[in-house]
């Protein structure tokens, strides 16, 4: 059984962090620090990453403060452009960095051993779930599933099954690849993209072997970055 001690040192490790970074940037660098408080904030990239606690954008890229405007979700999804009043966090994160900080740069950030996607995977194959708001999220990305699914959801076979769950990184990369054309619905984006003033891109990171793979954006496949 866990100890009150034991519970609290989660709690000292994140405070000690702040004090060190207190004292890397406000400290040792103070001039950059009060720039980004009286410039404010220009960032050069928004980053669409995974709310997964192995996959910090911040920190997988060394960025320095006020270089990334990031948004985090389950499976890093892009949900189609739907303004319909309804509660859209990715969505207006995506608009304030597009229309407001005019981001040069969109990265859609997927990895490997996605628990989103594994319950995608499931979502699709017809297996149970017991959730009220991750299967309706990861949904989003279904049809990036049906490829790899010789019937429907309902026909989904024993071997559908195994094939996904034994290599789900086809999915978790085709999932990105489907967020990066989600990012198409929206005017905005489109008509930066089409006047050449924002680039998007799609990555995926492998956990086991620390390499980044990237969408080619001529033939849509992902591809080793060296």
């Amino acid at each position: 059984m866990t100890d009150a001690k034991d519970q609290n040192e989660a709690i000292r490790q994140l405070l000690a962090g702040i004090k060190g970074f207190r004292a890397r940037y406000y400290e040792r660098r103070p001039d950059s620090m009060r720039q980004l408080v009286t410039e404010g904030q220009h960032p050069e990239v928004l980053m669409i990453g995974c709310s997964d606690s192995r996959v910090d954008p911040a920190l997988l890229t060394q960025a320095e403060p006020g270089e990334l405007f990031v948004v985090r979700n389950v499976a890093n999804l892009v949900p189609p452009y739907q303004p319909d009043g309804s509660y859209h966090g990715t969505s207006a994160a995506i608009e304030y960095a597009v229309k407001v900080l005019k981001v040069s740069h969109v990265i859609v950030l997927g990895h490997a051993q996605c628990g989103g996607i594994q319950g995608l995977i499931r979502l699709r194959t017809g297996q149970a779930t017991d959730d009220d708001f991750v299967s309706p999220w990861v949904s989003i990305a279904g049809p990036a599933c049906d490829p790899y699914i010789a019937g429907t959801s309902e026909e989904a076979s024993q071997g559908d099954i195994d094939r996904l769950q034994q290599f789900p990184d086809v999915v978790e990369r085709a999932a990105v690849r489907a967020s990066v054309e989600n990012l198409m619905t929206f005017p905005f984006v489109r008509e930066r993209v089409e006047a050449g003033t924002l680039s998007l891109h799609g990555w995926w990171f492998d956990l086991e072997t620390g390499d980044l793979w990237s969408i080619d954006p001529q033939t849509k496949i992902f591809l080793p970055v060296e």
